[in-house]
């Protein structure tokens, strides 16, 4: 094997390698995600003994979308890790069609769809999280005072 065709292939992996440092920073982003979202179910399980009627009410009403949220950065995670693993295959692939002269075109075609179809369904999920986090920091109407200025 010439070494002008190690360099090709070196260059064609890039591609595949950059989406894998994406794919390590976005796995740091979820992993710190879930760890904010079991720090704040601790702190609510704490309370949950100490609250009555209705601010009660409103700690299980954020323990069940904190439940929700956990189970869906989770599966972001996975959906990351898979998409991730195939990243990898595909590298290796084009080292395999690189080296051997195979036509593996269409399973590296295939491996870089599904890789990104992955990647994809994991951002819609941590879509999906941040959008019900935000919903549960809404500030509680209460704690906001009118003023004369409001109108």
């Amino acid at each position: 094997m010439a070494q002008a065709d190690i360099i090709a292939v070196l260059q064609t992996a890039l591609a595949p390698a950059f989406l894998l440092v994406a794919v390590g920073g976005m796995l740091g982003l979820f992993a710190g995600r879930l760890a904010r979202i079991i720090d704040r179910s601790r702190i609510l399980q704490d309370l949950f003994n100490e609250t009555e009627g209705y601010d009660h009410k409103c700690v299980v009403e954020e323990l069940h979308d904190l439940q929700l949220r956990i189970k869906i950065v989770n599966s972001a995670i996975y959906l990351s890790v898979i998409s991730a693993i195939v990243a990898c295959v595909l590298i290796g692939l084009l080292f395999v069609m690189g080296l051997t002269g195979y036509n593996l075109s269409a399973v590296i075609a295939g491996a870089f769809i599904i890789a990104m179809s992955l990647l994809s369904i994991a951002l819609i999920q941590f879509l999906r999280e941040v959008r019900i986090g935000v919903r549960d920091f809404m500030i509680r109407e209460e704690y906001l005072e009118k003023t004369d200025q409001q109108t």
